[in-house]
């Protein structure tokens, strides 16, 4: 049992940690001029990335109103958005957040996550505070034999020069299957470009960043923009990171995509791919952040895995050594 006086025990250095770095959180954003916010976790949309799979629900109004279907969500992102459409220039929320079907040394269905946004800056800046947030919080992080030292300067490495490095693939190749198979990652005829990219990535790329300092991947390929925009002069790739130590992935940020109209069109093809997925009904684009993205000019944001940071500065071996108390 988890709440076992001797398993408390066990795990009690790793959370006293954890209080330690959520208390230096709060104390970098404030100085920083940030101002912390927080969100409810039901909402009408929960995020629509076709691979995660929220939890749903239903609204019983006390008032007599019909009841209506919500979700938790999967991150405070649309919420977040939105008071920045309504002129808080740099909110930040530690956030509990929920993602059904997900559970390993690495995941749990009920996570925290850090999230923080600029209005008005690009996303370097964005990187940037993402690099002295490890330092702030660490000297030295490690998974196992691996370790990292958060004093270092971040290398900064595009998905394609990755690609090209570790695997000796370009990703912007015509065959990226053919490619796969050249180099020895099997993959299926069933499956989509995407499912290629991240068996290439799993195998050959991701363990190799975030050695011995961390890495910042930048400019993933457009059709894996999200909700990042597409970066002036090269339309392939989009102005999205990945912020990786110890070959794990702490940390996904953009440079915010605020045209609606665009961002709609991403969202009926992300609703189609969950259809196509899960053969269930997708939930509903949410309207009123489309109405809200037009007013937030330029701003980039960023989500870490609270929870992942803490594993990687403690050397906790899983997720769960980290939780006061997991889920059930």
């Amino acid at each position: 049992m988890w709440w076992d006086a001797d398993a408390l025990a066990r795990r009690r250095p790793y959370l006293e940690a954890r209080a330690r770095i959520v208390a230096t959180v709060r104390e970098f954003f404030a100085a920083r001029g940030f101002t912390e916010v927080e969100t409810p976790a039901l909402q009408a949309s929960p995020g629509l990335e076709p691979h995660l799979r929220p939890f749903k629900t239903t609204l019983e109004d006390a008032l007599g109103a019909a009841p209506r279907t919500l979700y938790l969500h999967t991150s405070p992102e649309y919420a977040m958005k939105k008071l920045l459409a309504a002129g808080v220039e740099r909110p930040f929320q530690i956030a509990r957040v929920f993602r059904n079907a997900e559970g390993s040394a690495l995941h749990h269905p009920e996570f925290t996550m850090l999230e923080w946004y600029r209005r008005g800056e690009g996303y370097g800046a964005i990187m940037d505070d993402g690099a002295a947030l490890l330092a702030a919080c660490a000297k030295t992080y490690r998974r196992g034999a691996v370790t990292c030292d958060a004093a270092a300067a971040p290398q900064r490495v595009t998905v394609a020069d990755a690609f090209e490095r570790f695997a000796g693939v370009d990703v912007f190749a015509a065959d990226l299957a053919g490619e796969a198979k050249r180099i020895g990652v099997a993959v299926s005829a069933d499956d989509a470009w995407d499912d290629v990219f991240f068996k290439i990535f799993l195998d050959r790329i991701e363990p190799r960043l975030g050695v011995g300092a961390p890495t910042l991947l930048t400019e993933y390929p457009a059709s894996m923009a999200a909700l990042a925009r597409l970066k002036p002069g090269d339309p392939r790739v989009a102005e999205r990171f990945e912020l990786y130590v110890c070959g794990v992935e702490l940390a996904n940020g953009f440079a915010e995509l605020t045209d609606a109209e665009e961002q709609r069109a991403r969202f009926e093809d992300d609703r189609a791919r969950r259809k196509q997925l899960y053969g269930d009904d997708a939930p509903p684009i949410d309207e009123e952040l489309l109405a809200a993205l037009p007013r937030i000019g330029t701003a980039s944001g960023v989500a870490l895995g609270l929870d992942r940071l803490v594993m990687l500065a403690t050397g906790a071996a899983r997720i769960e050594d980290v939780l006061w108390a997991p889920v059930g």
